[in-house]
């Protein structure tokens, strides 16, 4: 029986530790043709997996399907794909303009190397990799760039500050591409990412943002299941291209969309408008006081300054979510924080402040349902007890910390330390 090999997104040296953890990674229906069955390396532990289907470069959807001994029988999988939707719209890029990958890092030397191999094996004519070491406590990230990539093409810079706004302007000053495309420490970067950012940029004209889509992974556990079922970004498979000059009829809070414009783990910006938007905004990212909220500022920024934002979901990068309770709290915690402070800066000036107290209603909505929303029951897969009643209170965690955004950003400007894009 002829069997095709599938390879796991992500490797973990620790194995699924609850029934309902799925194996993940990804299937081009082109590749299936002439064989019976496809068994999934390093499944160990797992009974049933998570496919993203792509036909070529274009995403179709997500299956998911029994994996007994890591094997889905040829039958099942031609059942699975059935259902999905043809892909929508591929647009192949029209050129390939000089691109800097930017990694901002802390003290994290071990995923920064996966995340670097992985970007070293990128299928692209013309790139080079800047390593951001943002406040960084070791000399461990140092070393490992200089040690074990000193034959690659990156660059490595300090920035002492902490903040991720301010480590991604050090890389956006120091960058020579035509385009900055940006990533995470925790992420694997598919072959084709930086292929199909410049094709995002092919879309149309005037179009100075790309971002892709950021699929889970891992969902070993419990904790990281929770986070993929709550988070909207991982879901966006369809291309679409958002500018003030014709706002989606479907988003009622546009350009206030979040989730729908994707996720700092996975962007590219044209490098002059990057800078001619004065960079990302110091007062916010992980590393201040407010947790986050440059990502949905920026792609805020751009469409506000009537220029054109691209979603292209065939730039994959997978990530690593959090895999226990207690990073999970201190991650929802961070996002509320940094999603108040974000919307703090929009009451700033009068014109977004405007346009949120129109839309500001919904958003609130919303974000009052995703604090009640519980996780989808998985069968076979009970969970104790007290790991619900803390799950549960995730949401409001996520909740009470978005009220405290507006201080922290007041805070962090105040403090001295933030610059740019007032």
């Amino acid at each position: 029986m002829r069997t095709l090999e599938l390879h796991p997104a992500m490797t973990s040296p620790h194995p699924p530790d609850w029934p309902g953890a799925l194996w993940v990674g990804a299937l081009d229906v082109h590749t299936i043709a002439g064989f019976e069955q496809v068994h999934l390396r390093k499944s160990d532990g797992y009974t049933k997996a998570r496919l993203l289907v792509c036909e070529g470069p274009a995403v179709r959807g997500f299956i998911e399907l029994d994996a007994p001994n890591g094997l889905i029988a040829r039958a099942e999988l031609d059942d699975a794909i059935a259902v999905l939707p043809r892909s929508q719209g591929h647009v192949d890029a029209v050129q390939f303009p000089t691109i800097t990958v930017i990694v901002c890092t802390r003290d994290r030397p071990s995923q920064l190397r996966g995340a670097l191999t992985a970007i070293f094996a990128l299928d692209y004519p013309n790139f080079d990799v800047l390593v951001v070491d943002n406040a960084s406590r070791t000399s461990e990230t140092r070393d490992l760039v200089q040690n074990e990539f000193a034959a690659s093409t990156v660059s490595l810079v300090r920035e002492p500050t902490p903040g991720l706004g301010v480590a991604r302007n050090t890389g956006l000053r120091a960058a020579t591409g035509e385009i900055v495309a940006y990533t995470d420490d925790d992420v694997i970067v598919d072959a084709a990412w930086l292929t199909e950012l410049s094709a995002g940029f092919s879309r149309g004209p005037n179009v100075d943002c790309v971002t892709g889509l950021v699929p889970s992974g891992e969902l070993r556990t419990p904790a990281q299941s929770y986070f993929d079922g709550r988070v909207s970004w991982s879901k966006n498979l369809v291309p679409r291209t958002f500018s003030l000059a014709d706002p989606p009829s479907d988003l009622p809070m546009f350009p206030f969309s979040i989730g729908e414009f994707g996720t700092g783990a996975n962007f590219a910006l044209r490098r002059s408008a990057a800078l001619e938007l004065g960079g990302f905004d110091t007062a916010l990212g992980v590393g201040t006081r407010t947790g986050g909220g440059e990502d949905i500022d920026m792609f805020t920024r751009v469409i506000l300054d009537g220029r054109t934002l691209v979603t292209q979901p065939s730039a994959i990068v997978w990530h690593r979510n959090r895999d226990d309770i207690a990073a999970l709290r201190l991650q929802a915690r961070g996002y509320g924080t940094g999603l108040g402070a974000w919307l703090a800066k929009l009451f700033t000036h009068p014109r977004t402040a405007r346009l949120a107290l129109v839309r500001g209603p919904r958003a609130l909505t919303r974000l009052v349902s995703l604090a009640w929303r519980r996780p989808a029951p998985v069968a076979g897969a009970r969970l104790a007890d007290d790991w619900e009643r803390e799950i549960a209170r995730i949401g409001w965690v996520e909740l009470l910390s978005v009220a405290r955004g507006p201080l922290s950003y007041l805070l962090q400007r105040r403090s001295g330390k933030a610059q740019g894009n007032d």
